[in-house]
């Protein structure tokens, strides 16, 4: 008999079953970013020029509007329409929408307040609102006549999804991370290291649920009024042991050669800065490496809030970027990455046993 999955890795199921169609596009998207980006700091072609700005539109824009395939996945999976759920992220990215939301602007819907949030490249929001268009879909499916249910439906759905995903499922995230940038700024004033070890466990499950987005703005903001800032030097540990620990889990798959492909591809995206493969691919349905990658990533984090590492222009922590971070600290900073990198896949690894059970 079938041993009876828990309510935690039926949800993580349903969620991770959604990026399996798409880990080889975002792999792909990965790599060729990273090329186009390198090519362009050694000179060997313009950021001026169409070769750069049509390739790297193509590879940055599949993330920007990675919603859009969420929603389409989610349909399927959940038997919903999948071109009423695309209502969502056309809304959601709508230019209009993005240009007051994500500056920080608010609008008025039904008299209440839609805070500002980041739709772009986020995954919880979308997903929650298709699981909600799921449920919403069936009783107009009974109850609206078939001779109007054509243009009816999607009318219906639009009027109870779209406000819910404006003011309940889309702001979830920023709330959640606006409470951990205020706990991480407390903490900072206190004690740097023991700030890096926080932001280094928290910051990969807050791209989970998407709150990751709410600290971009803290860290420009901080630049742009002190020339540096100190919280993404915090957090590159955190992307290279979600790596280290998918490469661990690669090794492990054996037998299935498809899951240890995808473990493998999700370590070389993590690698280069990308971790939501690792993350809903490989290590949050296996919950082990994903507290193994936490815990590496705080010791990475503690390790830089002792460094004092600063980045003076914005830039998501890789090797990739690691000209942003130059400066006092900046060798404990390239040390931590590959230190937690080590550690995600020794703490792992030393958890075999567990591990294989559920693979």
């Amino acid at each position: 008999m079938e041993k009876k999955k828990s309510g935690y890795q039926v949800v993580v199921d349903q969620i991770t079953g959604l990026f399996l169609p798409i880990i080889n596009i975002i792999t792909a998207a990965s790599i060729l970013k990273s090329i186009v980006v390198l090519l362009a700091a050694f000179g060997v072609i313009s950021e001026n020029g169409g070769f750069y700005q049509i390739f790297y539109a193509a590879t940055d824009g599949f993330f920007y509007f990675l919603p859009f395939y969420l929603a389409y996945a989610a349909a399927k999976q959940w038997k919903a329409d999948p071109y009423i759920a695309l209502l969502i992220p056309v809304a959601m990215l709508y230019p209009d929408i993005t240009a007051v939301l994500e500056n920080g602007g608010s609008l008025n819907l039904f008299g209440l307040n839609v805070p500002p949030t980041i739709y772009h490249s986020s995954v919880i929001p979308v997903v929650m609102a298709v699981g909600l268009l799921h449920f919403v879909e069936k009783p107009c499916d009974r109850y609206i006549p078939e001779s109007i249910r054509g243009f009816l439906k999607p009318m219906v759905c639009c009027l109870v999804v779209l406000p819910v995903t404006f003011l309940v499922f889309g702001p979830m995230g920023t709330w959640i991370g606006d409470v951990l940038t205020k706990v991480f700024f407390a903490v900072y004033e206190w004690n740097p290291i023991v700030a890096g070890a926080f932001m280094g466990f928290v910051m990969q499950p807050m791209v989970v649920v998407g709150a990751h987005w709410s600290v971009v703005p803290v860290s420009i903001s901080n630049i742009l009024l002190h020339g540096y800032d100190v919280i993404m030097p915090l957090v590159g540990g955190a992307v290279y042991a979600q790596a280290g620990a998918a490469l661990a889990v690669g090794l492990m798959y054996k037998e299935n050669k498809e899951k240890q492909r995808v473990a493998y591809q999700a370590s070389l995206t993590a690698a280069l800065g990308v971790t939501e493969p690792a993350l809903f691919g490989v290590n949050v349905p296996l919950l082990r490496p994903m507290l193994a990658a936490c815990l590496s990533g705080a010791i990475g984090g503690a390790m830089v809030g002792f460094a004092g590492t600063h980045c003076t222009s914005f830039a998501f922590p890789s090797f990739l970027t690691s000209v942003a971070f130059v400066g006092p600290g900046f060798g404990i900073f390239l040390f931590s990455m590959a230190f937690s990198f080590v550690l995600g896949f020794l703490f792992t690894w030393v958890q075999k046993k567990a591990i294989c059970k559920r693979l």
